[in-house]
């Protein structure tokens, strides 16, 4: 078989890259203070890349931080201080305390950056419009000058991600040249198959395949425990948990502009959002959904001593209560007791 490993959905996708660098791993690696196990030349696909979360218990998902760091890049940010409110490690990798540069694919993709004052995406959108079978829509993310100083902590994980649209779908490809297993794998296939559903919903197209290339899969060995308790969680009785995905619409920018407006707000702890204000939102649903999960993590990160509101807690999509309560349990305890967390 030529083609990756198929999978419907990235959950067993997910479990499947875990159990195989886990107990397959062919290579050890040392440096930069993360030993590791690896497998190298590693690949899947997803025929729904819509239903990107996994719902484990054993691994906590940090929701908040992926719809996040999505918006992070699809607005050309670079700024530290907006991720590391969802993320605080990542402060160790900017050098200047203020803004991260491998990390951010935000402004490779989505400033402007060339004589035609287009940015990288808009020009692959463009070309798809005007040569609906074109295999040169790709974007490129790592840079050859990231490796010019051996000392740099922050080099782009990501090669390119690239675009192609086939019998009315657009398919999605993205080239690594390393994944962390437990955490990167996650978050880079969140962050890349939510710019694949907004770019399919912009052409008025249907989401196509996902596939994920990978030159060095690892897992650090300081993170085998929780990779056991992942796999062991699977494998006891299949995936305890399920929820439908929820479904982006077609979205503009201006919109989009919106919900970031009112991310800054709370997590400036600036405002806030009771239901009765949420509901008055001009914004899809989908979005008020977003916005309630940003609402519930600024009573976490802002009022740490009192449990989140029942009333914020109702707003959230199912499965986003449900993750929220497993990787929060003491601030959301009846809901946390009803899952098990």
């Amino acid at each position: 078989m030529l083609q990756p490993q198929p999978f419907t959905r990235f959950q067993p996708a997910y479990v499947s890259v875990l159990r195989q660098v886990l107990t397959g791993h062919r290579y050890q690696t040392f440096g930069r203070g993360k030993d590791a196990l690896e497998i190298i030349n590693c690949g899947f696909s997803l025929a729904d890349p819509v239903d990107r979360v996994p719902y484990l218990a054993a691994r906590g998902m940090n929701l908040p931080f992926n719809f996040a760091e999505a918006l992070w890049y699809l607005t050309g940010r670079d700024d530290l201080d907006m991720i590391a409110y969802y993320a605080p490690s990542l402060r160790n990798l900017s050098p200047d305390g203020a803004t991260l540069t491998g990390t951010a694919y935000g402004p490779r993709l989505f400033r402007p950056n060339g004589p035609d004052g287009r940015s990288q995406y808009e020009r692959v959108l463009r070309l798809l419009r005007e040569e609906s079978d074109s295999k040169r829509a790709a974007m490129i993310i790592m840079q050859p000058d990231e490796l010019a100083d051996p000392a740099n902590p922050d080099v782009a994980c990501t090669l390119s991600l690239q675009f192609m649209l086939r019998e009315g779908q657009l398919h999605m490809t993205a080239y690594m040249r390393g994944n962390d297993a437990l955490i990167g794998l996650l978050g880079d296939t969140f962050s890349f198959t939510l710019i694949q559903e907004f770019a399919a919903r912009e052409l008025r197209v249907a989401v196509g395949q996902y596939a994920h290339y990978v030159g060095s899969m690892h897992i650090n060995k300081l993170d085998i425990p929780k990779v056991t308790a992942i796999i062991d969680e699977v494998g006891m009785s299949g995936p305890r948990t399920s929820f439908p995905p929820d479904v982006m619409p077609r979205t503009t920018w201006e919109e989009l502009l919106e919900v970031c407006d009112w991310e800054q707000r709370l997590r400036l702890d600036q405002d806030r959002l009771t239901p009765e204000r949420l509901h008055e939102i001009p914004l899809d649903p989908y979005w008020r959904r977003v916005l309630a999960l940003f609402e519930v993590y600024r009573q976490i990160k802002h009022s740490p001593d009192t449990p989140v509101s029942r009333d914020s807690l109702a707003e959230l999509h199912p499965g986003h209560r449900w993750l929220v309560a497993v990787r929060w349990p003491s601030y959301v305890p009846a809901t946390a007791e009803a899952v098990g967390a």
